[in-house]
């Protein structure tokens, strides 16, 4: 079975367009004064600032994947229809993950605690695309490591917790990605801690 691969110094760029539709802002559709839209800009570069993205992630063979149960390397194994699915072109999965870090989900908390709503509101949105952007990154450099292979990584991801694919897979996909050692903590329930950190998979073809 193939080791996680570690990332610790993941650097993105704070994906605004998507901020701002976390936020509420819609291009075509929401009218925002300059003096709001710089304030707000200002709040994101504090939080990017608080934000420290790290990652893993690891590929392992499909061993089998019928009737909803996909066998992996290792002796992983999903029971998911939806999963099976998405990853039924596939010869192995890449398992990935990112945290954004503790910093800035203490910063959110105290912000909140202080009263500055706005800027609670604005750090939360900006910890989640940060995340998920870090995702995308992991994605991207998997792509560099497959080209020579002749292999294509699929263009989306499935998390646990999403259709059928149930939330308590989280705890098999924070093992295999040794979460532990990039800070993040699991509950038993499944949350991912501190709280902006993310989980996908996705598949390899070819």
């Amino acid at each position: 079975m193939a080791s996680a691969t570690f990332l610790n110094n993941i650097v993105v760029s704070p994906p605004l367009v998507k901020i701002y539709r976390r936020l509420g802002f819609k291009k075509t559709t929401s009218q925002i004064s300059s003096k709001t839209q710089k304030e707000t800009d200002r709040i994101i570069t504090q939080a990017t600032a608080l934000i420290s993205l790290r990652g893993s992630f690891t590929r392992l063979a499909i061993n089998d994947n019928i009737n909803g149960k996909i066998s992996l390397d290792g002796d992983a194994i999903f029971h998911s229809k939806k999963l099976s699915v998405f990853l039924r072109d596939c010869k192995e999965a890449v398992l990935m993950g990112a945290t954004a870090g503790n910093e800035i989900t203490e910063a959110i908390k105290e912000k909140s605690a202080q009263g500055d709503l706005q800027a609670a509101v604005i750090y939360d949105a900006t910890a989640s695309e940060m995340a998920d952007a870090a995702l995308d990154w992991i994605m991207d450099y998997i792509k560099q490591l497959i080209r020579r292979e002749k292999k294509t990584l699929l263009p989306r991801r499935f998390s646990a917790g999403y259709a059928d694919f149930d939330l308590s897979n989280q705890k098999i996909i924070y093992q295999l990605l040794a979460l532990e050692k990039i800070g993040v903590r699991i509950t038993n329930e499944c949350i991912l801690l501190p709280e902006k950190s993310v989980t996908a998979i996705s598949g390899l073809c070819g």
